[in-house]
């Protein structure tokens, strides 16, 4: 299912939310009928919740479904919903906005070429996948560049055909460019997405929700 939705009018719910195949991650402020759309989109769980007592909940936190990365500002109280069940790293490394330097599913992570080497094979242990640094279209922010499930990626539009074919070799999945939110080629801002379903801002055009689609293979 895909659909459209805003956080307190704001189309960036990218920067807002986080989900996975299981549960999604919102700030406590959202309304019934807005967790209700969510739940209903993505098929999950929904916890409410901050994130270093901050709502930019996408900003702070990257999961798959055998971890959970997220700043080392967040607080245990605040994860303690899903403290059992998955791994939790909390990342200390200075480059510590983790749902914008890491882009993960099941099968592979990228990363910030900038992240150390320790922190890298930190995120590999916990996300339980290959990791390696790089970027999307020259955006070191590849969290913030793409969206991926494992089913579908997404990308900044200016990423070169090699590159995509590449990122859609390692992430195993269909892949494909495009934009949200009228033009905005920071789609992992604009987007919260898993293999059932993805939410969109409300400023997305019927073209971009064509493309997007069709990458997620939704």
């Amino acid at each position: 299912m895909l659909r459209k939705l805003d956080i307190n009018g704001n189309p960036f719910i990218g920067v807002y939310c986080h989900a996975n195949e299981e549960f999604a991650i919102v700030p406590p402020e959202l309304t019934k009928e807005m967790i209700s759309r969510i739940e209903e989109s993505l098929d999950v769980e929904v916890i409410q919740t901050t994130i270093a007592s901050a709502s930019i909940i996408g900003v702070l936190v990257c999961s798959n479904s055998n971890g959970i990365i997220v700043t080392n500002f967040a607080e245990e109280r605040e994860l303690k919903p899903i403290k059992n069940r998955l791994n939790i790293l909390y990342i200390s490394d200075v480059l510590n906005a983790v749902g914008n330097n890491i882009l993960a599913n099941d099968r592979y992570a990228m990363v910030h070429p900038d992240l150390k080497k320790e922190t890298v094979k930190e995120i590999e242990d916990t996300l339980d996948v290959e990791v390696k640094r790089g970027n999307i279209a020259n955006v070191k922010t590849v969290g913030a560049a793409g969206v991926v499930t494992n089913k579908g990626l997404l990308c900044h539009p200016h990423i070169s055909t090699d590159d995509l074919d590449v990122l859609k070799n390692r992430f195993g999945v269909n892949a494909a460019i495009g934009t949200a939110n009228y033009g905005t080629p920071l789609v992992g801002a604009c987007i919260i997405a898993n293999s059932k379903g993805a939410i969109v801002g409300s400023t997305t055009t019927p073209i971009e929700l064509g493309r997007i689609e069709e990458a997620l293979e939704l």
